[in-house]
Protein backbone atom coordinates (compact mmCIF):
# COMPACT_ATOMS: atom_id res chain seq x y z
CA UNK A 1 0.00 0.00 0.00
CA UNK A 2 0.70 3.51 -1.01
CA UNK A 3 1.12 6.58 1.38
CA UNK A 4 2.17 9.80 0.86
CA UNK A 5 2.72 13.43 2.64
CA UNK A 6 2.84 16.39 0.71
CA UNK A 7 5.09 20.05 2.04
CA UNK A 8 3.27 22.77 -0.14
CA UNK A 9 5.00 26.28 -0.65
CA UNK A 10 8.04 25.15 1.31
CA UNK A 11 10.62 28.43 1.47
CA UNK A 12 13.38 27.01 -0.57
CA UNK A 13 14.40 26.56 -3.96
CA UNK A 14 13.81 23.17 -6.01
CA UNK A 15 16.99 22.55 -7.43
CA UNK A 16 18.57 22.91 -3.89
CA UNK A 17 15.61 20.33 -2.62
CA UNK A 18 16.32 18.06 -5.52
CA UNK A 19 19.99 17.78 -4.50
CA UNK A 20 18.60 15.88 -1.14
CA UNK A 21 15.53 13.92 -2.55
CA UNK A 22 17.94 12.15 -4.65
CA UNK A 23 19.99 10.61 -1.90
CA UNK A 24 17.06 9.17 0.28
CA UNK A 25 15.24 7.63 -3.52
CA UNK A 26 14.92 3.86 -2.62
CA UNK A 27 16.07 3.72 0.90
CA UNK A 28 14.19 2.11 4.14
CA UNK A 29 12.46 4.56 6.42
CA UNK A 30 14.48 4.33 8.85
CA UNK A 31 18.06 4.48 6.90
CA UNK A 32 16.36 7.69 5.06
CA UNK A 33 15.61 9.45 8.81
CA UNK A 34 19.14 8.45 9.48
CA UNK A 35 20.68 9.98 6.45
CA UNK A 36 18.86 13.54 6.65
CA UNK A 37 19.42 13.84 10.17
CA UNK A 38 22.94 14.37 9.59
CA UNK A 39 22.70 16.23 6.43
CA UNK A 40 23.73 19.86 7.15
CA UNK A 41 21.17 21.08 4.73
CA UNK A 42 18.06 23.08 5.30
CA UNK A 43 16.44 20.88 2.75
CA UNK A 44 17.29 18.24 4.55
CA UNK A 45 14.96 19.65 7.69
CA UNK A 46 12.01 20.59 5.90
CA UNK A 47 12.20 17.14 3.80
CA UNK A 48 12.73 15.11 7.41
CA UNK A 49 9.43 17.06 8.50
CA UNK A 50 7.46 15.54 5.19
CA UNK A 51 8.86 12.08 5.81
CA UNK A 52 7.92 12.25 9.30
CA UNK A 53 4.13 13.35 7.70
CA UNK A 54 4.60 10.37 5.78
CA UNK A 55 5.81 7.92 8.24
CA UNK A 56 2.44 9.10 10.69
CA UNK A 57 0.21 8.99 7.57
CA UNK A 58 0.98 5.23 7.00
CA UNK A 59 0.58 4.51 11.15
CA UNK A 60 -2.42 6.19 11.62
CA UNK A 61 -4.27 5.78 8.59
CA UNK A 62 -3.43 2.88 7.21
CA UNK A 63 -2.41 0.42 10.31
CA UNK A 64 1.32 0.16 8.58
CA UNK A 65 4.43 -0.48 10.85
CA UNK A 66 7.23 1.78 9.96
CA UNK A 67 10.09 -1.07 9.64
CA UNK A 68 8.56 -2.43 6.40
CA UNK A 69 8.23 1.28 5.05
CA UNK A 70 10.64 2.04 1.93
CA UNK A 71 10.90 5.50 0.72
CA UNK A 72 9.18 4.83 -3.50
CA UNK A 73 9.25 8.46 -4.81
CA UNK A 74 10.59 11.78 -2.94
CA UNK A 75 9.71 14.33 -5.43
CA UNK A 76 10.24 18.11 -5.94
CA UNK A 77 8.32 20.37 -7.43
CA UNK A 78 8.14 23.81 -7.97
CA UNK A 79 5.97 26.04 -6.58
CA UNK A 80 4.88 29.55 -7.03
CA UNK A 81 7.84 32.51 -7.12
CA UNK A 82 7.83 35.77 -5.16
CA UNK A 83 8.76 38.24 -6.71
CA UNK A 84 10.70 41.30 -5.06
CA UNK A 85 12.32 44.38 -6.08
CA UNK A 86 16.05 45.97 -4.82
CA UNK A 87 17.42 49.49 -5.88
CA UNK A 88 20.44 49.23 -7.49
CA UNK A 89 23.14 51.86 -8.74
CA UNK A 90 21.84 55.41 -10.81
CA UNK A 91 18.11 54.72 -9.81
CA UNK A 92 17.78 51.39 -11.21
CA UNK A 93 15.58 48.50 -9.54
CA UNK A 94 16.37 44.42 -10.11
CA UNK A 95 14.32 41.53 -9.58
CA UNK A 96 15.15 39.17 -6.59
CA UNK A 97 12.69 35.94 -7.17
CA UNK A 98 12.07 34.13 -4.16
CA UNK A 99 11.21 30.62 -4.95
CA UNK A 100 8.97 27.87 -3.41
CA UNK A 101 8.62 24.25 -3.77
CA UNK A 102 5.96 21.71 -3.47
CA UNK A 103 7.86 18.40 -1.48
CA UNK A 104 5.88 14.77 -1.95
CA UNK A 105 6.91 11.71 -0.27
CA UNK A 106 5.65 8.41 -1.18
CA UNK A 107 5.76 5.27 1.01
CA UNK A 108 5.04 2.15 0.12
CA UNK A 109 5.45 -1.40 2.11
CA UNK A 110 5.82 -3.21 -1.37
CA UNK A 111 9.43 -2.54 -2.06
CA UNK A 112 11.49 -5.44 -0.75
CA UNK A 113 14.20 -3.38 1.79
CA UNK A 114 17.61 -3.50 0.10
CA UNK A 115 20.20 -3.00 2.29
CA UNK A 116 23.70 -1.75 1.52
CA UNK A 117 25.52 -4.78 1.48
CA UNK A 118 22.70 -6.90 -0.61
CA UNK A 119 23.33 -3.88 -2.84
CA UNK A 120 27.09 -3.72 -3.12
CA UNK A 121 26.86 -7.58 -3.23
CA UNK A 122 24.53 -8.02 -6.41
CA UNK A 123 27.16 -6.50 -8.83
CA UNK A 124 29.94 -8.63 -7.42
CA UNK A 125 27.75 -11.48 -8.10
CA UNK A 126 26.93 -10.87 -11.26
CA UNK A 127 30.65 -9.86 -12.23
CA UNK A 128 31.90 -13.60 -10.45
CA UNK A 129 29.22 -15.16 -12.86
CA UNK A 130 29.96 -13.59 -15.94
CA UNK A 131 33.50 -14.92 -15.12
CA UNK A 132 32.32 -18.46 -14.95
CA UNK A 133 30.66 -18.17 -17.80
CA UNK A 134 33.54 -16.67 -19.91
CA UNK A 135 35.92 -19.77 -18.61
CA UNK A 136 33.34 -21.99 -19.15
CA UNK A 137 33.13 -20.82 -22.72
CA UNK A 138 36.75 -20.43 -23.49
CA UNK A 139 37.49 -23.95 -21.78
CA UNK A 140 34.76 -25.51 -24.98
CA UNK A 141 35.94 -23.38 -27.20
CA UNK A 142 39.28 -24.65 -27.11
CA UNK A 143 39.18 -28.17 -29.09
CA UNK A 144 42.21 -30.05 -30.37
CA UNK A 145 42.34 -29.24 -34.15
CA UNK A 146 44.25 -31.36 -36.27
CA UNK A 147 47.93 -30.63 -37.84
CA UNK A 148 47.95 -29.87 -41.20
CA UNK A 149 50.98 -31.25 -43.14
CA UNK A 150 52.69 -28.37 -44.56
CA UNK A 151 52.06 -28.46 -48.39
CA UNK A 152 54.69 -27.92 -51.04
CA UNK A 153 55.21 -24.65 -52.88
CA UNK A 154 54.13 -24.80 -56.35
CA UNK A 155 56.54 -23.97 -59.24
CA UNK A 156 56.44 -20.87 -60.73
CA UNK A 157 54.62 -20.80 -63.75
CA UNK A 158 56.69 -18.29 -65.26
CA UNK A 159 58.96 -19.58 -67.40
CA UNK A 160 62.99 -19.30 -66.76
CA UNK A 161 65.10 -18.05 -69.39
Amino acid sequence: MEVRSIYKYARISPFKAREVTREIQGLPVSAALDLLAFTPKKAAFLIGKTLKSAIANAENNANLKPDGLVVKEAIVGEGPTLKRIMARARGSASKILKRTSHIRIVLTDEIPIETRETRNAKPEQEKKTAKKEMKNDAGESVEPVAEKKPTKPKPSTKAKK
